[in-house]
C-alpha cells in the first residue's frame, strides 16, 4: 500500500497542567500532530501553551518536528521557581537517537533554552582501538580520557582485531552517538532539576555498543553547563 499520499489527521498527543508563566494559576500545556491511519510516526508536533489566567494561546512548532511518542514534563531548570516545559521526542533511527529542548516562558512565549542538537555538536568524542585489548574515548568538551577495558569480550571478536600478542591488526575508530535519552533529576534535592544525558559508545559499528558517556548539565549564567561526566560500561559474566 502506498502510504504517501493518505491524508494527514491532526490529533492531540499527550497534555499536562501547571504553572509555567509564573503567575500562581496552571496553564494548559498540549502537544500535537499530525498522523497518517496506522502509523505511529508523527509530523508537524507541535507545542501549545494556553495561560490559565488570561486564556490566551502561544504555538510553537518543534525545531525537528518528526518522530515517535512525543512526552512532557514541567519542572523548574533555571532555579527561578517557575516550571520549564521538557519534551522528549524519538527519532526513530537505529541508534535510539531522541530530540529534547526545554522552553522557559518569558514575554508571554515560550522561549527555547535547550535543544539536543545544540548539545550533540557542542559534545564531541573520538573514540580509538589501542593495543592490549583497550578503548580510549577523549571528550573534546573537557579534555577528559577515559579507557575502556575490552579483554572480556568474546573471543572471536577480540581475534578480528588483535594479534596473538594483543597487538591491532590495523588502526579502528569507533563514536559516540547523539543523546539516546536525556532525563530531569534533581541532584542536590533544591527544587531545581539537571539534565542527565546518555550517549552511546560504539566500536566499529553502532551495534557493538561499549557503553555509555553520561553527562549532568546544570543550568548557570543563563545556559545549561557541564557539571559532571562518567562513562559507563557493560558487566561480564566471568
Amino acid at each position: 500500500m502506498d502510504t504517501s499520499k493518505m491524508p494527514l489527521t491532526l490529533i492531540l498527543v499527550t497534555y499536562t497542567v501547571g504553572d509555567v508563566t509564573g503567575d500562581g494559576v496552571e496553564d494548559y500545556i498540549y502537544i500535537t500532530a499530525l498522523q497518517k491511519e496506522h502509523s505511529p510516526y508523527l509530523y508537524h508536533i507541535t507545542l501549545f501553551v494556553q495561560d490559565g489566567l488570561t486564556g490566551a494561546v502561544t504555538r510553537t512548532v518543534l525545531p525537528e518536528s518528526q518522530g515517535y511518542d512525543p512526552s512532557v514534563f514541567l519542572g523548574d531548570f533555571t532555579g527561578n521557581q517557575v516550571k520549564d516545559i521538557f519534551i522528549s521526542v524519538a527519532t526513530g533511527g537505529s541508534g535510539a537517537i531522541y530530540n529534547h529542548y526545554v522552553y522557559q516562558y518569558t514575554s508571554s512565549m515560550p522561549q527555547l533554552i535547550f535543544n539536543s542538537a545544540v548539545y550533540n555538536e557542542q559534545y564531541q568524542y573520538e573514540v580509538t582501538y589501542q593495543d592490549n585489548y583497550k578503548v580510549a574515548i577523549l571528550s573534546k568538551y573537557n579534555g577528559m580520557y577515559y579507557v575502556i577495558d575490552i579483554s572480556t569480550r568474546d573471543q572471536s571478536y577480540l581475534n578480528e582485531i588483535y594479534d596473538s600478542n594483543g597487538v591491532l591488526k590495523q588502526p579502528i575508530s569507533g563514536f559516540v552517538n547523539p543523546l539516546s535519552g536525556m532525563y530531569p533529576i534533581d541532584f542536590d534535592y533544591n527544587g531545581v532539576y539537571e539534565l542527565l544525558g546518555f550517549q552511546r559508545i560504539a566500536g566499529r559499528y553502532n551495534a557493538d555498543a561499549l557503553g555509555y558517556v553520561n553527562n549532568v548539565v546544570g543550568w548557570k549564567n543563563n545556559q545549561f553547563i557541564l557539571q559532571n561526566q562518567y562513562v559507563d560500561i557493560f558487566g561480564s559474566n566471568e
